[in-house]
């Protein structure tokens, strides 16, 4: 693809995403499909494509030490795919993505501040004492 930067070793950006992106669709003329309804439901298209990578697998460690590399090739294409049309879809929603990233980070953090939910998961996670059952069915009778 033509402004694909290979064997660079530095980070990929957002806006580098943003600006190869807006490259590949207006070199085959697709920028008048990428309205933002389109985007979307592409989007969610491939947001379906990616679930059914993990549809019958029941829960997966961290790091996917059981898959095969084939798989972990094709997750990543899904992934992709949702980022890509994620960030296509926030550039023509003129939304700056990583910024709108970082503001829901500290709207999140506000939300739920750390010393709360630490205190609350703690006290959740301590085992109730087992309801009292005489064999009538009817718990605490």
């Amino acid at each position: 693809m033509t402004g694909v930067p290979e064997g660079e070793g530095g980070s990929v950006t957002l806006d580098m995403l943003k600006q190869i992106m807006a490259q590949f669709a207006k070199e085959r003329d697709w920028e008048r499909f990428h309205s933002p309804r389109n985007l979307l439901l592409a989007l969610v298209g491939e947001v379906g494509e990616l679930s059914e990578i993990f549809q019958w697998k029941g829960e997966v460690p961290k790091g996917l030490p059981d898959w095969k590399e084939e798989e972990k090739v094709h997750l990543g294409e899904e992934l992709s795919d949702v980022l890509l049309y994620l960030v296509r879809l926030s550039d023509m929603c003129g939304v700056d993505l990583g910024k709108a990233a970082l503001r829901k980070v500290e709207l999140n953090a506000i939300k739920y501040p750390a010393a709360k939910v630490c205190k609350e998961m703690k006290e959740d996670s301590e085992i109730p004492a087992a309801p009292i059952n005489n064999g009538s069915g009817i718990e605490g009778d």
